[in-house]
């Protein structure tokens, strides 16, 4: 009993301590240059925290945006170049309000990360500046920079076409069981401001052997796809494309299937306010053809179709959190009662100080699967998932809810046993 009440004396004086300081609570801040550097809320699910906290120490970073006297946004997307775009969305709030600025990134595909995070770290550094100046760290900030700098005239020899090739194989071996699989796939693209041309060809083999006493059975499911894009631009609001889609599914019935699909668009945000907000509205009409490996539920072999798709894209990114929404309706134009309609979306909010609510999900109706195969299916088709089953809707999401609380400021990096996460962006993990 002595030792138990020793040990929790010992934790109380470990807890206790961090909050006095020779007899003066410590809550009560000293005036230090740093207590009057600015303070910054950085929204980024793409940075690394404990590297952006020890190259950038003269700032203080919150937790809660409410606390933040700069506000920073970051989002990205697909760059032409097979890289990443980032957009660095600056908002002065209180003594920095209207000092707004948004700075871009983009990074090439064969840089490692470590090169982008340096120089999304510099980009960074850069428009910090403009509200670091008006502190009295300012007399503690440096500028340089490369004396050998020279300018040039960027020469392309690939004229912005772009190739990646992969392959993906993977094998397991157990004693009763062997499992097969193989993912092979080509990206080529070329993007510019007028145009966007994309091709993707991409292969999957799936082969799994159960090993019984009495019996062998080896089951295999594969599919081959080619998928074309080109769009072309028509001002700040406006495009029109073709979708061209092809391939073959061993689960899906499909000997050959291809999808000739022109279509156009309208953004009501113009497209270069793509990273921060979107409403689009897509619509497609073509042909299909469609031949079977099985005869189909309505008894044919092949069959030639005309479709139409409807598509409503909504996104958006501010200080208050994120949406992303979908909605996509089909038909065919023979049977009007063939249709689908499917719903994806996503939401992040903040709702109150150190309290955020996260929701996920998708559902559709389902009511077009021509290509269903005629007859029963046996138990191990069913099971393995072989063959695509009749079904009239598909639903899955997810929820979480996430509360902090304590000290605003987590300017402290201490990677000791590996990353436990870091305010306003950054994710975790053991690394």
């Amino acid at each position: 009993m002595n030792r138990i009440i020793i040990f929790t004396g010992f934790l109380l004086c470990l807890i206790y301590t961090p909050f006095t300081l020779s007899g003066q609570d410590v809550d009560i801040p000293l005036e230090t240059p740093r207590s009057r550097a600015v303070r910054v809320f950085l929204d980024c699910r793409s940075c690394d925290m404990n590297y952006t906290k020890q190259e950038i120490p003269y700032v203080n970073y919150v937790r809660d945006v409410k606390e933040a006297q700069v506000f920073i946004l970051v989002t990205d997307q697909g760059a032409g170049n097979g890289g990443r775009q980032y957009t660095y969305r600056f908002q002065g709030m209180g003594q920095y309000a209207g000092m707004n600025d948004t700075l871009v990134y983009s990074s090439n595909p064969d840089l490692t990360s470590s090169i982008i995070r340096e120089q999304r770290t510099n980009l960074f550094k850069m428009g910090l500046m403009r509200y670091v100046a008006r502190t009295p760290l300012l007399s503690e900030i440096t500028i340089t920079h490369n004396r050998e700098l020279e300018t040039e005239e960027v020469i392309d020899r690939w004229n912005n076409w772009i190739f990646e090739l992969q392959t993906s194989p993977r094998y397991n071996a157990e004693q009763s069981y062997r499992r097969l699989f193989v993912r092979n796939s080509v990206e080529i693209s070329k993007v510019t401001p007028d145009i966007k041309l994309e091709i993707d060809i991409s292969q999957d083999l799936n082969r799994q052997r159960f090993i019984e006493e009495d019996r062998d059975t080896t089951y295999v499911r594969s599919s081959e796809s080619l998928d074309i894009l080109f769009v072309k631009s028509l001002g700040e609001h406006w495009s029109a494309g073709l979708r061209w889609n092809m391939g073959a599914s061993t689960s899906s019935n499909y000997k050959f299937n291809q999808e000739f699909l022109p279509s156009i668009e309208y953004d009501l945000y113009p497209y270069s306010l793509s990273t921060h907000k979107q409403l689009r509205i897509m619509y497609s009409a073509g042909y299909q053809y469609s031949s079977y490996i099985d005869t189909s539920i309505y008894n044919v072999t092949r069959e030639n179709l005309f479709k139409q798709e409807l598509r409503l894209a909504y996104q958006i990114q501010e200080r208050w959190g994120s949406v992303n929404l979908s909605l996509t309706g089909s038909n065919y134009f023979n049977d009007f009662s063939k249709n689908s309609l499917q719903l994806n979306g996503s939401v992040r909010i903040r709702i109150i100080r150190g309290l955020s609510f996260s929701i996920n999900g998708e559902a559709g109706y389902i009511n077009n699967q021509l290509n269903l195969r005629k007859g029963d299916l046996s138990e191990a088709e069913r099971l393995l998932r072989l063959k695509e089953q009749a079904t009239k809707f598909q639903i899955g999401g997810g929820l979480s809810i996430t509360y902090t609380f304590g000290s605003i400021f987590n300017n402290v990096v201490n990677p000791r046993f590996g990353r436990t996460g870091g305010g306003g962006g950054g994710g975790g993990g053991f690394f």
